[in-house]
């Protein structure tokens, strides 16, 4: 096996801890010398408190992981790849689609892997579903994509700002596994969605769309509390099929459900690996798109003051 890539995380809150730690430490591909924090530490990793820090002290990095929040982070990514190195972007890839489309010029020309993960689409049943889906005929399609604030961002004020995606934050997993799944391009036709008083973004939102003729519908509820709800539906010609559990669970018509062990991060960890290999970028924005195009055109209605 060739050297592992020298890997520098940025940003160490729920998420790094949670997922990318954990996949980082299984992957015999990457070794992660060094972090940048403002507060948080990782004990026998180098610590700095930028990104500039991180990138000037060298530790010989050849490859970077953003778990910033969205606002903020082009600046991290442009530092990175105008250093010359690989850099992996947690989800959404961006505050904007501006942003996203000068990062991955900048990667071509500094001829370095931008990656711009989709972790919901490494869910166990996605790939399955997307291959059995490839030849039926779809009518309809359901996405409810519901949960609890408070359980999986508790106290983060920034996802309720302005540029910190609201429920789109969740949200925007669901239509990253139908963008990649559905044959025919996703078009947006109608939205709402309800912020709260004195917020920015929103808690709750519902989108109709369209997938060539089958009309595709998602309600998006960050207040959801007790089970949590991330379910497709797909009415096809040959039946009904279900991905729950975020893709992690696959229904198919006449089968019984498949199941497989959360597999996410490492997925996107053997991709990243692949990619620089490659000398590859991987930069899909069609689910930002969706949720771009969700802002411009959606009904507003206000609902009560938030509190975590």
């Amino acid at each position: 096996m060739s050297e592992a890539y020298r890997l520098g995380l940025v940003g160490l809150g729920k998420i790094a801890r949670d997922q990318h730690l954990p996949a980082i430490a299984a992957n015999g591909r990457f070794d992660l010398v060094a972090i940048a924090s403002r507060n948080a530490q990782l004990d026998g990793v180098a610590r700095h408190a930028t990104i500039d820090e991180l990138i000037a002290a060298g530790h010989g990095i050849t490859a970077i992981t953003l778990c910033t929040p969205p606002e903020g982070r082009y600046h991290q990514a442009r530092a990175a790849l105008e250093a010359g190195l690989h850099v992996m972007l947690e989800k959404p890839p961006a505050a904007t689609l501006s942003e996203i489309a000068d990062l991955a010029r900048l990667a071509a020309e500094k001829q370095v892997t931008l990656f711009a993960t989709w972790h919901s689409r490494e869910a166990a049943g996605v790939a399955s579903a997307k291959a059995w889906l490839r030849d039926r005929a779809i009518h309809a399609v359901r996405i409810t994509w519901k949960e609890d604030i408070r359980r999986w961002h508790p106290g983060q004020e920034w996802i309720l700002a302005a540029g910190g995606f609201g429920v789109f934050d969740p949200g925007i997993n669901a239509l990253s596994i139908v963008t990649q799944i559905l044959p025919q391009p996703l078009l947006l036709e109608r939205a709402a969605m309800g912020v709260p008083e004195g917020r920015m973004s929103p808690l709750t939102a519902s989108l109709a769309m369209r997938s060539g003729d089958a009309p595709v519908s998602a309600e998006f509820d960050f207040l959801q509390t007790g089970p949590q709800s991330w379910d497709i539906e797909i009415d096809t010609d040959a039946g009904l099929l279900r991905l729950a559990m975020g893709g992690s669970e696959l229904t198919l018509p006449g089968a019984a459900m498949q199941k497989a062990p959360d597999r996410e991060y490492a997925g996107l960890y053997a991709r990243f690996a692949e990619l620089i290999a490659r000398g590859e970028s991987d930069v899909d924005v069609r689910p930002l798109q969706l949720v771009a195009d969700a802002f411009l055109v959606a009904e507003r209605q206000t609902l009560a003051p938030f509190e975590f």
